[in-house]
C-alpha cells in the first residue's frame, strides 16, 4: 500500500498543499473523473470531484481540507452522507495521506504528485477484506 512508503513529519497547513491546485482528470473505460482544487486561502483550500459513467447519472462531492482539533483534516461531503473527516497522518513533502479509521471505506484518502501529473486513492477495508480505488489524474485543458 502506499502508506508504506512515506514517511516524516504530518503536514502543518493547507499552504503546503498547493501542489495540488488546479484541475485533474482521468478517463478509463468511458469514466471519466475530474477533481478541481482551489489554492490555499486564509487557512482552507475546497475542491469539487465528479465522476461520469456511461448511462448513469454524474455522482458529485465537494471536499475541503482545513485545521481542526485534530490537525490537518481533509472532510468529504457526499450526496445523501453526513460530512465526513479525515486527519493528515505522516507524510511528506507532495504527498498527502488521510485516514478516518471508523469510517465504513474509505477509511484513506490519498494524494501526491506525481511528475506533472496527480495521483490519488482511496483504500480500506470492506466485509474484511482490502480495497482500493487509484487515479492518476493529468492536468485538465481550460476547456475541460
Amino acid at each position: 500500500m502506499m502508506l508504506a512508503i512515506l514517511a516524516g513529519a504530518v503536514i502543518a497547513a493547507p499552504v503546503d498543499l498547493a501542489w495540488m491546485s488546479g484541475s485533474w482528470t482521468h478517463e478509463k473505460d468511458g469514466v471519466v473523473t475530474r477533481e478541481t482544487w482551489l489554492a490555499p486561502l486564509g487557512g482552507a483550500m475546497s475542491g469539487a470531484g465528479q465522476t461520469n459513467r456511461p448511462g448513469r447519472p454524474a455522482r458529485s462531492e465537494f471536499m475541503t481540507i482545513t485545521v481542526g482539533p485534530a490537525g490537518l483534516t481533509f472532510t468529504a461531503y457526499v450526496d445523501g452522507q453526513p460530512p465526513t473527516p479525515f486527519v493528515a497522518i505522516a507524510s511528506d513533502p507532495g504527498s498527502a495521506v488521510f485516514e478516518n479509521r471508523a469510517h465504513d471505506f474509505p477509511q484513506r484518502v490519498m494524494y501526491r504528485r506525481c511528475g506533472e501529473n496527480l495521483c490519488a486513492g482511496i483504500e480500506g477495508v470492506v466485509a474484511g477484506k482490502p480495497r482500493a480505488e487509484h487515479w492518476t489524474y493529468v492536468r485538465a485543458s481550460a476547456a475541460e
